[in-house]
């Protein structure tokens, strides 16, 4: 079921380790299947290195597996619930990745110091307050407090990002984390500026409309 969803999948979650953003199983990457609603989501406990495309658990907005021999993951009610609230997002990752969730730790935003975070972002990367693991409550603070940034700050716990697709939602994980380890650079050597809101505005809609190809 959905084998190309599932490869797509398995390989954006491949990439988190790869990319320094999680360490043994922590973290998850899912993707939406648009037609049918359903949902690919790691599962739970198992190791990247171990993981096939067929290891993937398929469920439906509702939670309830559809397709798969493991336990999805824990942060499955998290993802599901950003789903059925943005009808826009086609992917999610969630990783504890270092320097990010070192202003998660401390419940702070990253400051829109940079203009990769003008572009990437829009602004600061918002800071959700603490919500507990297991349920709902997660995904209602990333919905409530993304705004338009394809990413969130979840204190005391971690990064999730979305997207249009798995790799849109990977690309802004690792953003978050390159730009977050910058700041925290800057922020040894001095108090770095925030970027003027009118900056930010232009750089934003110009690497949205004229980055890349078309």
């Amino acid at each position: 079921m959905l084998q190309g969803l599932r490869q797509v999948v398995w390989e954006v979650n491949l990439e988190l380790p790869r990319q320094r953003l999680v360490t043994m199983t922590s973290g998850n990457a899912s993707g939406r299947d648009l037609e049918t609603g359903l949902v690919v989501i790691k599962p739970s406990g198992v190791r990247y290195e171990q993981m096939r495309p067929e290891d993937l658990v398929v469920v439906d907005l509702d939670g309830r597996v559809v397709e798969g021999r493991w336990r999805p993951s824990v942060d499955t009610a998290t993802h599901l619930y950003i789903y059925r609230h943005r009808p826009d997002v086609g992917g999610i990752v969630h990783t504890h990745s270092p320097y990010a969730t070192s202003f998660a730790a401390l419940g702070e935003p990253i400051p829109v110091v940079l203009t990769a975070i003008a572009d990437e972002f829009g602004g600061p990367v918002p800071c959700a307050p603490y919500a507990p693991v297991g349920g709902e409550a997660i995904g209602q603070a990333v919905v409530e407090h993304i705004g338009s940034s394809p990413a969130v700050l979840l204190k005391q716990h971690g990064v999730f990002t979305v997207g249009p697709d798995p790799w849109a939602a990977l690309k802004a994980a690792v953003m978050v984390e390159d730009v977050a380890k910058t700041v925290h650079l800057a922020m040894l050597r001095g108090k770095p500026q925030p970027l003027p809101p009118e900056e930010v505005a232009r750089a934003h809609e110009a690497y949205r409309t004229r980055y890349g190809q078309r």
